[in-house]
């Protein structure tokens, strides 16, 4: 049963594999990104986004590279790979699936549909299915408290979740099924996500609608009564309405 499951930190992992897939085409773009900035260093977290985008996580040669680039030591390229939890170690599935378990979301179901999650995929904490297709992970704070409780998958959200809508949201996922985020784009694997947070765009920024009726609550109420902010224009007349 998955509740016998530790959690994947608790594991080892091959500090490298031998087969890393960074090629010369890599290292250029990891250059592209370092001149977009001022001061190069600054480029170390989209690397890392792109080092993920090929690895499937941040490898030693992953780190090496970026160092290299950069001109930095592996250590400090570590330093901010161990740091942000978005940053992985372990391989990750084709489906990042994230669970707020946040007090709100948890109060609001989180608990129990992480729990569910759990037995359903039969795995524990960031242990990702034997078919490759999902990682599960517990996450902190979403900042959508409105639509709670709230997962992600690849980053991309998903609202107002139920036990019953989260495996089959995750059934679909390995079953192939097109799969729509209610506020995002279509969901695409997670090295692809990986690859448009390292700053190369898929075309889809566009694709859905980003504010859903909770959150634009307040600017409805605005527009309605002719609230403006104090000594200023009103800005519900500029704010376009998903």
């Amino acid at each position: 049963m998955a509740e016998n499951h530790t959690t994947a930190t608790d594991k080892t992992v091959p500090y490298s594999t031998g087969d890393s897939m960074i090629t010369d085409a890599t290292i250029a773009e990891m250059r592209e990104i370092a001149a977009r900035y001022p001061v190069a260093r600054s480029a170390l977290l989209p690397m890392l986004h792109l080092v993920q985008s090929v690895e499937g996580r941040v490898t030693p040669e992953g780190i090496e590279a970026c160092a290299d680039v950069l001109g930095l030591t592996g250590a400090e390229v570590s330093a901010v790979a161990t740091f942000y939890t978005m940053y992985k170690r372990r391989p990750v599935g084709d489906y990042h699936v994230g669970v707020c378990t946040n007090t709100l979301c948890a109060v609001m179901g989180g608990d129990l549909i992480f729990d569910r999650l759990k037995q359903h995929l039969d795995v524990g904490n960031d242990e990702t299915t034997e078919d490759g297709k999902i990682t599960l992970e517990h996450l902190e704070c979403n900042a959508a408290c409105d639509y709670a409780p709230v997962m992600m998958v690849n980053w991309e959200f998903f609202d107002d979740m139920t036990p019953e809508s989260a495996t089959q949201l995750v059934d679909d996922l390995r079953d192939g099924t097109e799969v729509k985020s209610p506020r995002g784009a279509t969901v695409c694997t997670w090295r692809e996500a990986e690859r448009v947070l390292a700053g190369y765009p898929d075309g889809r920024a566009d694709e859905g609608p980003t504010g859903g009726k909770a959150t634009l609550a307040g600017l409805r109420l605005a527009r309605e009564r002719g609230w403006t902010a104090p000594g200023g224009s009103s800005n519900a007349d500029t704010q376009k309405e998903d």
